[in-house]
């Protein structure tokens, strides 16, 4: 299944509008819309010790995902490595499973006084437990949901995306452009990646998987071929992806205390420890006049 078959080399497709609009859809609803969902309804419709409405939201985007991606996957005009395709999707699973538990804990201890700008030590409600080898016990957690779950959603989500991307070469040149509905999908696709990069804490894996598809692109240029129209919106989305990092980065450069939180080289602070340093400091000031 690994090799491309010599009927298939110069088949092409159309612009999978279905596929990149129900994606697009669900990425927002299902995952942005996870933790708001979470905020926004009323906890006694979602009690602290049951799951939460963002809960069932991870459930439904750990099946429609896989689900999407495997669609996307068969509508190749190439014959992908399915093997590979297969051992990803189940990998994306099992990493995007960990990641509902660990991520389930950790949001619902915001209503607990939980501070994701801080380190879990640090932490008020965190630090002064005892025994103090409880604390150690939602380190792990937090192990599991920002480091083994992240990784085990996050690589094979790219892999798969680079494996579709390589079935996505045509030598002819008048394929190679983008409808219209490509180019208003394109701006809420970037933006969401930009939440995937940033939030996931993945810019290493996101910016590898980029060099990998220009070095891609070159290579099959000197052969001729040029991306058709779903290869150059999800290329192009990427691009936007990593300029919309970049005003990030810049806007919240000199950040004290999200750079105490994030020391290393690598300085992309996420979005919900912005959140809850300015946001919920905005509130709390608003209801204190």
């Amino acid at each position: 299944h690994g090799t491309v078959k010599n009927e298939d080399t110069f088949k092409t497709s159309p612009f999978h509008f279905d596929l990149w609009f129900y994606f697009t859809l669900q990425n927002w609803v299902l995952d942005f819309g996870r933790p708001i969902a979470m905020i926004i309804l009323p906890l006694e419709w979602f009690p602290l010790n049951k799951p939460s409405a963002g809960d069932y939201f991870h459930m439904a985007y750990n099946v429609i995902t896989p689900f999407l991606l495997l669609k996307l996957i068969e509508r190749s005009p190439k014959t992908l490595p399915r093997s590979m395709v297969y051992v990803s999707i189940i990998m994306f699973v099992m990493g995007a499973s960990i990641h509902l538990v660990g991520d389930s804990v950790n949001h619902r201890l915001i209503f607990s006084g939980y501070q994701h700008h801080l380190s879990v030590r640090e932490n008020p409600i965190i630090k002064n437990l005892k025994p103090e080898t409880l604390i150690d016990s939602f380190e792990l957690l937090y192990y599991y949901d920002e480091y083994l779950g992240h990784s085990m959603w996050y690589i094979p989500f790219f892999l798969i995306l680079f494996i579709y991307f390589t079935g996505c070469f045509t030598p002819v040149e008048e394929e190679s452009r983008m409808p219209v509905a490509a180019l208003l999908l394109m701006g809420p696709s970037s933006l969401y990646y930009w939440y995937l990069v940033t939030e996931g804490q993945i810019f290493i894996l996101y910016i590898f998987t980029f060099f990998a598809m220009m070095a891609l692109v070159m290579h099959q240029k000197r052969k001729g071929l040029v991306l058709d129209s779903n290869g150059l919106f999800l290329f192009y989305s990427f691009i936007i992806t990593l300029v919309l990092i970049a005003v990030w980065v810049v806007w919240l450069w000199n950040d004290k205390i999200l750079r105490k939180k994030y020391p290393g080289v690598i300085y992309i602070p996420e979005p919900w420890a912005f959140y809850t340093l300015h946001m919920n400091n905005l509130h709390a000031a608003k209801e204190s006049l």
